[in-house]
């Protein structure tokens, strides 16, 4: 599997990570949204370099254009909520993809340990199909995992990349062990050190999910 990260060299993308992880910024759930989307489309704008393109050409007013256009087949899916503005800012991008929609969450038990369970999927086809799996926060790996492994019962797809913003280290060593498959990629825009004794992200956003929906019980 190969990783990707992608804020390194510094472009807006870092000033967008800076403004949803500033706790006085935060607070305007809208702006957290529209931040989260717009670094979905950076998040498409490069993973969109790795596509394969073919010459076409394009009728214009006054004769006829070659430009290169993208062949694959796109899915763009996202994990519920926390990934709903990040899937929209690649869907921007990407406007005649395809779509699913995973439900996974944190079952906590007495003892305060919490296991991931997906509940729910919505998806096509995905069969030689390249899939874009987004969800804005990679802490445990848990998720990420677990939904990629239900995503694939719906086929076999040509490639995969998985996209999160903020990523924990042992997060990401995680997916490396778990997902041992070169057609898969992995694209991260900063990748911090700790992960808490909640399996939070430290220094992190928070919870992505009520920063931009509200609170849950």
């Amino acid at each position: 599997m190969e990783i990707k990260l992608i804020n390194n060299p510094p472009s807006l993308l870092n000033k967008y990570i800076a403004e949803i992880r500033d706790i006085n910024i935060q607070h305007d759930p809208l702006r957290f949204r529209k931040n989260i989307e717009r670094l979905g489309e950076l998040f498409a704008y490069e993973i969109s370099k790795t596509l394969t393109y073919k010459e076409e050409d394009v009728k214009t007013p006054l004769g006829i254009a070659q430009e290169f256009l993208p062949q694959e087949e796109i899915v763009i899916t996202s994990i519920l909520r926390a990934g709903i503005p990040f899937h929209n800012g690649i869907l921007n991008m990407f406007d005649r993809a395809q779509n699913a929609f995973i439900s996974a969450y944190r079952k906590h038990t007495e003892e305060g340990e919490f296991e991931i369970q997906i509940e729910y999927i919505s998806a096509p086809n995905i069969t030689d199909k390249t899939i874009i799996l987004a969800d804005p926060m990679l802490a445990t790996g848990g998720s990420m995992h677990l939904a990629l492994e239900a995503l694939k019962t719906k086929g076999k797809p040509k490639h995969i990349h998985l996209a999160s913003i903020v990523a924990s280290q042992a997060g990401v060593d995680y997916i490396q062990n778990a997902i041992n498959d070169d057609n898969v990629t992995l694209w991260l825009g900063a990748i911090d050190e700790e992960l808490n004794a909640k399996s939070y992200i430290v220094p992190g956003l928070g919870d992505a999910g009520d920063l931009a929906y509200g609170d849950k019980l």
